[in-house]
């Protein structure tokens, strides 16, 4: 037998999983960010050490950002490390109108904790 699922996302999974619509944005932002700056890590090749000098960064916090721990990284960071990375940031906005909808009940502080965790 065969599982199939029960819930398919007809947008965004942010807005499945009750966070709301500025957290959903920071979290995307987050990710498109730490995507760009770890393909520019292995494009040139970067070892930890380079970057730790590279970054001006704690090793630590460079391990972090390798293993993709974006809720340990504010965008602001993640700014000035495509910064010290030669990587140009565009950021664009659009108001989108959105259909009305009903208004599901949003989970707790902890839960979008661990969601963006696992992100």
């Amino acid at each position: 037998m065969t599982t199939r699922s029960t819930h398919i996302t007809k947008g965004d999974i942010f807005d499945d999983l009750g966070f709301t619509r500025a957290e959903a944005s920071a979290l995307k932002i987050k990710a498109d960010l730490l995507d760009m700056i770890l393909r520019e890590i292995e494009r040139r090749g970067l070892s930890q050490r380079q970057l730790v000098d590279l970054l001006d960064e704690y090793q630590p916090s460079v391990s972090n950002l390798l293993q993709g721990k974006i809720a340990k990284v504010s965008i602001e960071k993640l700014l000035y490390y495509s910064g010290r990375l030669n990587i140009r940031v565009i950021l664009s906005a659009d108001a989108r109108k959105r259909p009305k909808t009903i208004r599901r009940p949003v989970p707790s502080r902890a839960g979008r904790k661990a969601a963006a965790a696992s992100v």
